[in-house]
C-alpha cells in the first residue's frame, strides 16, 4: 500500500515528505481556474462595473494571499518562501480564466501554491458575482505546467 506515493509510508500512514537532502533548485508552476459567468456579468467584470467594486483586484490579492498560505491549508505541504506569485485574469468564452504562476528556489515544488492560488482566486471571484449570477460555476482548476527539481518539466 502506498508504493510510489511519497506522502504515504510503508505502513500506509500519511506523513510529510523529508526534503532536507534534496538540492535547492529553481522551480516554477502555473495553474488555472475557470469561472463560468453569464455574458452580462462577464462584461461587468471586465469593464469594472460590478456593484461590489474592482473584482479583478480582489481576485489577484486573494490568489496571492492563498498561494502564500498554502501550507496552512494543505496538511502535508511544506511551507516555502515564494519568490514570485503572478496572477492574470482574462476573459474566455463563457466567463473568466484565472492563471497563477509561482516561482521559488527551494527543495520542493510550487504546484500546490499555484493551484491553491487559482482555486481561492476563483472562489473570491464567485463571491464578487454571486449576487448577480446564481449560475456562476468554478472549474476546472488544474495544473498547466511545472518545472524544476528531479522530475524536470511537465506541461498539460
Amino acid at each position: 500500500m502506498g508504493e510510489g506515493l511519497s506522502h504515504v509510508d510503508e505502513h500506509g500512514d500519511a506523513h510529510m515528505v523529508h526534503v532536507g537532502d534534496k538540492p535547492v533548485t529553481a522551480r516554477r508552476a502555473v495553474a488555472e481556474a475557470v469561472v463560468s459567468l453569464s455574458d452580462e456579468v462577464a462584461a461587468a467584470l471586465f469593464s469594472g462595473s460590478l456593484p461590489k467594486g474592482d473584482a479583478i483586484a480582489v481576485v489577484k490579492v486573494a490568489a496571492i494571499m492563498a498561494a502564500k498560505r498554502t501550507s496552512d491549508l494543505v496538511p502535508l505541504c511544506h511551507p516555502i518562501g515564494l519568490d514570485v506569485v503572478d496572477v492574470t485574469i482574462d476573459p474566455v468564452a463563457g466567463g473568466a480564466r484565472i492563471v497563477v504562476r509561482c516561482e521559488v528556489s527551494a527543495r520542493t515544488g510550487v504546484e500546490m501554491e499555484a493551484m491553491t492560488g487559482a482555486a481561492v482566486g476563483a472562489v473570491a471571484l464567485y463571491d464578487m458575482v454571486k449576487g448577480l449570477d446564481r449560475g456562476a460555476e468554478i472549474g476546472p482548476v488544474r495544473l498547466l505546467e511545472k518545472s524544476g527539481g528531479r522530475s524536470g518539466e511537465w506541461r498539460r
